[in-house]
């Protein structure tokens, strides 16, 4: 994530508080393509990536059905799994979350579903917000074919539907490994709710979130 200075933060702020709706030409459908809530408790895992891995880490927090949420990055070798690395944008690597939730709580489209309409602007191409470069990439690693299937359906579901006014350059890609960042990184949001980037990036995707899915909010 970029280093902003109070007064970049401050001219970035107008742009950034608007919400990802305003994006959107249409309200948010849920996926066609989804499995049903599984009839006994269990635990699944779903890495995504959609900018800095802050805000994304924060939204799945607060989702209903999650177990836990880990910041990391995905796409690239372990040797380079460092956040000073990755940076550079040479890695490979895009900054990612690895999600672990219940699905006889939640569906994977569900968390696809708050992922394109909460979590990050998927028709941003090799960027979030004031962040750019390959590691800010939208990206979805897929663990098996019932993902991949779902992944796929839904953003053709969205595209075809014209609910973004920009067509959805998330990439749906095979999950090869996940390396957990280094440990200021976990849960920073919740830890530095004052912080200039967290106070205009990813406070108002919680407002988001609990004011247009309030069934799926938990605090």
């Amino acid at each position: 994530m970029t280093k902003l200075v109070p007064g970049v933060v401050a001219a970035l702020g107008v742009a950034l508080l608007v919400p990802l709706s305003a994006v959107a030409a249409q309200p948010f459908p849920d996926p066609v393509a989804d499995a049903s809530l599984a009839a006994t408790k269990g635990s699944e895992t779903a890495v995504l990536a959609g900018g800095c891995f802050w805000g994304v880490e924060a939204v799945f927090d607060h989702l209903k059905g999650v177990k836990n949420v880990v910041a990391g990055f995905s796409g690239g070798s372990k040797s380079t799994a460092h956040y000073e690395t990755v940076s550079t944008g040479r890695t490979g690597h895009a900054e990612s979350v690895k999600i672990t939730y219940d699905p006889s709580r939640v569906t994977y489209g569900q968390l696809l579903k708050i992922f394109f309409s909460v979590a990050h602007d998927p028709t941003e191409l090799n960027r979030q917000g004031p962040d750019e470069g390959t590691q800010y990439r939208s990206a979805i690693f897929y663990e098996n074919a019932e993902q991949k299937k779902v992944a796929e359906a839904y953003i053709q579901q969205l595209n075809q539907s014209h609910v973004f006014r920009r067509p959805i350059v998330t990439q749906v890609t095979p999950f090869q490994s996940f390396y957990a960042a280094e440990s200021y990184h976990q849960n920073f949001v919740e830890k530095n709710p004052t912080y200039p980037y967290v106070v205009y990036n990813d406070l108002p995707k919680l407002g988001h979130l609990k004011k247009e899915y309030p069934n799926l909010y938990r605090r």
